[in-house]
């Protein structure tokens, strides 16, 4: 049997259809903002954008894009969530960087499902 670029089509057998979010069960404390967020490479690339010769416009456009190499740590939001203000906490739902009411998430529009997903799930799933 050939194998194709995702590996064996027989391997398929193995996954479930069951798909679980990430769960992180809080400690009991409350982390430094700093050691929610890893922006070494960012701060490396903003610096370059800085020194360049790009005109502003440009350099603006592409410290925005550097901000998509800061690594967030989840498991490290989640104690900081636990620990802080009720404002905050809304505040880091909004963001995304913590999801607690998947409505709200799909209202946000950090989940999208397209028509066919959703149709498929509701013919595998329908109760």
């Amino acid at each position: 049997m050939q194998q194709n670029l995702f590996g064996n089509p027989n391997d398929n057998k193995k996954y479930s259809k069951n798909i679980e979010a990430p769960v992180y069960e809080p400690k009991n404390e409350k982390p430094d903002l700093l050691e929610l967020l890893d922006n070494s490479k960012t701060k490396r690339i903003i610096s370059e954008i800085i020194d360049s010769k790009v005109d502003p416009d440009q350099k603006i456009f592409l410290i925005e894009a550097a901000k998509r190499h800061t690594v967030f740590n989840y498991e490290r939001i989640a104690d900081y969530y636990a620990h802080t203000s009720k404002e905050m906490q809304q505040l880091m739902e909004r963001s995304a960087l913590v999801i607690i009411d998947f409505d709200k998430a799909i209202e946000y529009g950090y989940v999208r499902l397209c028509e066919e997903i959703k149709n498929q799930y509701l013919q595998e799933y329908a109760e």
